[in-house]
């Protein structure tokens, strides 16, 4: 199996991991765990073992079942956690982002008892804490390490400049964010950092949130009770989502071409940007995992890699909406 390595940290994993949160919120009803537990299993057959899942999600329930999962086979698995932004215990409403080292301390503490763990090999902050210095936060997130904790650190959807000063504290080991034929903005922004300290980039969301599988239609949206609906998602509004779906009409030709799936020529054409790049789609559902993989054997043509290419700049909607881009590229 190929193996890529996470910045220098000597955690190497499958290029193509398994993003968690859609099991447990967001994405619709969350998954039993018996049928988590089941597909984590599958997982891990099939030879993923990246894990990705973050205290946000489902308010520790994502992070339960992961524990759920591993617990007996954890060797196995390289597990990816984040902390940071909080919730209304009640209500489960957004209510900021805390990168304090006491916040720290309680979700950390928090995360290794629901993943039934005594370690964590690579720890996000999840957001950057705009009212509190980078190098505060990752001055405290290195105690983890020393303490055995935390093996790797990451931050999530940090600017270049943060990138660098937060690895002047301590090694950065990935920045997580979105990126995807759909969103190549932080070539131009994060991705210059992340070479510069020699750390990887985890793109979530490579098949744009899933609009580049090709499985949604004029009539086909995303169900109620999906963060895609409504206004959290510019690019699924109407108006925006039937212009982009037009655009995957260009990623269903490619895949055509080449007897493929367009997920997998979406993470084919992700994967192809650098050796430090990772991905971590997610799914629900074991056939789609096993499509995923099989980007890992697919080669675009140079032709084929400049026609994606030039799709981005012809999206509709962009990635957030502007009240939670505050903490993009911070």
């Amino acid at each position: 199996m190929i193996k890529r390595e996470i910045g220098h940290s000597g955690l190497f994993v499958n290029p193509v991991g398994l993003g968690c949160m859609g099991l447990s919120e967001f994405y619709g009803p969350a998954v039993t765990v018996e049928a988590g537990v089941s597909l984590l299993h599958s997982a891990i057959d099939e030879g993923v073992n990246h894990f990705d899942t973050a205290e946000l999600y489902g308010m520790g329930a994502n992070e339960r079942l992961l524990g759920e999962a591993f617990h007996d086979r954890r060797d196995k698995v390289i597990i990816a956690t984040k902390f940071g932004p909080t919730r209304d215990p009640k209500t489960g409403a957004m209510t900021g982002v805390d990168g304090s080292e006491k916040n720290m301390r309680r979700a950390v503490e928090q995360s290794l008892k629901h993943l039934r763990t005594d370690y964590i090999d690579l720890y996000y902050l999840h957001r950057v804490d705009l009212d509190t210095p980078i190098e505060e936060t990752v001055g405290a997130m290195a105690k983890l390490v020393d303490e055995g904790k935390v093996r790797a650190l990451g931050l999530s959807e940090a600017s270049g400049a943060t990138l660098v000063k937060a690895n002047a504290v301590h090694p950065i080991a990935a920045l997580q964010s979105e990126y995807s034929i759909f969103s190549r903005d932080i070539e131009d922004t994060q991705l210059g950092g992340v070479r510069e300290i020699g750390a990887s980039l985890v793109a979530y969301s490579p098949l744009g949130r899933g609009m580049l599988t090709g499985a949604f239609t004029r009539d086909h949206k995303p169900a109620d009770g999906d963060f895609r609906r409504g206004q959290f998602q510019p690019r699924f509004a109407e108006g925006a989502y039937e212009a982009n779906l037009d655009l995957v009409e260009e990623v269903k030709a490619v895949a055509d071409a080449l007897g493929a799936t367009p997920s997998q020529v979406a993470l084919a054409w992700v994967l192809g940007r650098g050796e430090d790049i990772l991905t971590i789609p997610g799914t629900t559902k074991l056939a789609n995992l096993e499509t995923n993989l099989g980007a890992l054997e697919l080669r675009l043509t140079d032709n084929q890699t400049e026609r994606l290419n030039a799709l981005a700049d012809k999206v509709s909607g962009a990635r957030y909406p502007s009240a939670r881009s505050a903490n993009i590229n911070a």
